[in-house]
C-alpha cells in the first residue's frame, strides 16, 4: 500500500480499497476503471474509541484457552438456522445481502419480532425509513413485541452510545452503508465510513459477546457494495437470490465461520412476510409440465440436503449469424463444454442453433451431477421425444463422454424415491457404492450416450 501523509487526501479504489495518492482512471490492483473516490486522512481515527486504553494483553498457549460453550440463539425460522448453522453464535457478526425489494428487512424484521421476549431485548436500527414506516410494516406483517426496541438513526457513536444504555441481546443494523462516524469527513457509504463503521460494531459484538446482524446493499452487478474487506471482517454472508417479482427466495451462505457454506434457505414472499419452505423439491416440481420435450429432472446437494430440480432446454435454428447460447441458473462455460461433448462425442450439430438452458424456480446450479440432466434435455428437445417423466438423471459427464460418478448417491436416490419417482439413470461407477435397497429402479450408465439410449424411446 501506498504510504500517506498525515492531514492529506487520497483515493481510494471501491472496489478493491487499494490506496492511491492521485487519482488515477483505472485501478493498478484489480483493473477496475473509474473507481476511485477522494478520501481524506484523519489521525484521530488510527485508534478505535472501543480499543483505546484496552491495555496491553500478552499471548496465551492454545492449550490452556478455554472455549466456552455458549449455547447459540435458535430463531424463529428453520431455514435461517440451517443456512446459519444451527442458530445465531453469540459474539457473532452476520452480513445479509441481497437486490432491492427481495426481503432482507422483512426477513430480520420478522426474526427480531419473534427472538425478543423478557430478559431478552433486541434493538432494531434502521439507518433509512423512520419508526413509523417500521411499525406499519410490522402492523402489515402482524408481528407485535414489547421488547422490540427501534432506533432511527445514522450516526455511529449515537448508536454505540445506544447499545451500551439499552444492553439488548441482539443487534441489527438496516443497514451499513447508511452508518456513518462524526470522526470522518467522508459522507456515509463510503469505503472508510463503511469499514469504520463496521469494525466499531464488530469490536463492540466481540467484546460484549453481542450478536449483530447488518444488511447489506448491492451493486448493480449483485456485488456487495462497499468495500471487499467488508465481507472478510464479518462471521457470517448470507446472499439473497431469485427475482423480487416471484414468490421464491434462496438465502444461501457464502461465507460462514460457525457453520457450512453449502446450505441454503428456502422461503415464499407472501402477505404475512417470508414463509419457511420446507419441501422445496415438491416447490420446484409442482408446476412441471410432463408433455413437453426437453424438460428433465436431476437431484442437486445443498449442503446435508437433497433437492430435486427441473430442467429445461430449448433448441432452435439461429436466425442471426451468432447462435446463442443463454443460461439461467447455470455456468455458461459448464454449457459450452457439455454443447461441444454432444457435437463432438455424440454427433448432434448444434453449431447454427440457439440453446436456451433454464434451471425452474431460480436455482444456481454448480455442481457437475446436473451435466447428464443438461445433456439429456437437449437431445430431448432436439428429437422432439420426451423424457419420462418420473426419470431421474444422474451423472458428470467427461469430455469423453463418459458418465462419472457422483458423491451422495444414496441421499439423491431416497429422496427421488420420497417424491414418488420410477427410475433413476446413474453412474456406472456409484452402483457398487449403493448399500440400500430402493423401491425405484436404478439404471446404471457408462457412457453419456448409454443412458440418452436408455430414457429416450
Amino acid at each position: 500500500m501506498t504510504k500517506l501523509k498525515k492531514d492529506k487526501t487520497h483515493f481510494i479504489c471501491q472496489n478493491c480499497g487499494f490506496d492511491m495518492p492521485r487519482w488515477q482512471g483505472r485501478c493498478p490492483s484489480c483493473g477496475e476503471w473509474n473507481s476511485f473516490v477522494e478520501e481524506k486522512v484523519i489521525p484521530s481515527v488510527k485508534m478505535s474509541a472501543v480499543n483505546a486504553g484496552a491495555g496491553y494483553k500478552p499471548p496465551v498457549i492454545i492449550d490452556e484457552v478455554r472455549t466456552d460453550d455458549t449455547p447459540r440463539i435458535p430463531t424463529k425460522s428453520r431455514e435461517l438456522d440451517r443456512v446459519l448453522g444451527g442458530g445465531i453464535v453469540p459474539g457473532s457478526v452476520v452480513l445479509i445481502g441481497g437486490d432491492p425489494g427481495i426481503g432482507k428487512s422483512t426477513l430480520l424484521l420478522q426474526e427480531a419480532a419473534g427472538l425478543s421476549r423478557d430478559n431478552f431485548k433486541i434493538m432494531y436500527v434502521t439507518g433509512e425509513e423512520s419508526t413509523g414506516q417500521i411499525k406499519m410494516r410490522a402492523d402489515r406483517l402482524g408481528l407485535a413485541s414489547a421488547h422490540l426496541y427501534i432506533l432511527a438513526e445514522t450516526e455511529l457513536e449515537a448508536v454505540l452510545e445506544s447499545i451500551h444504555n439499552l444492553a439488548p441481546g441482539l443487534v441489527v443494523i438496516d443497514s451499513i452503508q447508511t452508518m456513518y462516524s462524526v470522526k470522518l469527513e467522508s459522507a456515509p457509504g463510503s469505503i472508510s465510513q463503511v469499514r469504520e463503521c463496521a469494525l466499531q460494531f464488530i469490536q463492540v459484538a466481540k467484546r460484549d459477546n453481542l450478536p449483530i446482524l447488518f444488511v447489506g446493499h448491492v451493486t448493480k452487478e449483485g456485488y456487495l457494495a462497499g468495500p471487499k474487506v467488508l465481507e472478510h471482517m464479518v462471521d457470517a454472508l448470507l446472499l439473497f437470490e431469485g427475482d423480487r417479482e416471484h414468490f421464491y427466495r434462496i438465502l444461501r451462505a457464502v461465507k460462514n465461520r460457525f457453520g457450512s457454506t453449502r446450505e441454503i434457505g428456502v422461503f415464499q414472499m407472501a402477505g404475512k412476510g417470508l414463509l419457511d419452505v420446507p419441501d422445496p423439491s415438491a416447490i420446484f416440481l409442482s408446476e412441471r409440465q410432463k408433455d413437453t420435450s426437453g424438460s428433465a429432472v436431476i437431484c442437486c446437494m445443498e449442503g446435508t440436503r437433497p433437492i430435486l430440480v427441473e430442467i429445461q432446454a430449448l433448441v432452435s435454428p439461429a436466425n442471426y449469424g451468432m447462435p446463442q447460447r443463454t443460461t439461467i441458473g447455470f455456468d455458461n462455460k459448464r454449457i459450452a463444454i457439455l454443447l461441444a461433448v454432444l457435437e463432438k462425442r455424440l454427433g448432434y450439430r448444434l453449431r447454427n442453433m440457439d440453446v436456451f438452458i433454464n434451471a425452474v424456480g431460480g436455482m444456481r446450479i454448480d455442481e457437475t451431477s446436473a451435466d447428464m440432466g443438461v445433456v439429456a434435455c437437449i437431445a430431448s428437445n432436439i428429437n422432439n421425444r420426451l423424457i419420462d417423466p418420473q426419470t431421474l438423471l444422474l451423472g458428470e459427464v467427461g469430455l469423453g463422454g463418459e458418465l462419472r460418478s457422483i458423491s451422495h448417491i444414496e441421499a439423491r436416490l431416497s429422496e427421488a424415491e420420497k417424491m414418488g419417482f420410477g427410475s433413476a439413470v446413474i453412474p456406472a461407477g456409484n452402483k457398487k457404492g449403493i448399500t440400500k435397497k430402493f423401491a425405484l429402479e436404478v439404471i446404471a450408465a457408462r457412457t453419456a450416450q448409454e443412458a440418452l439410449d436408455k430414457i429416450l424411446n
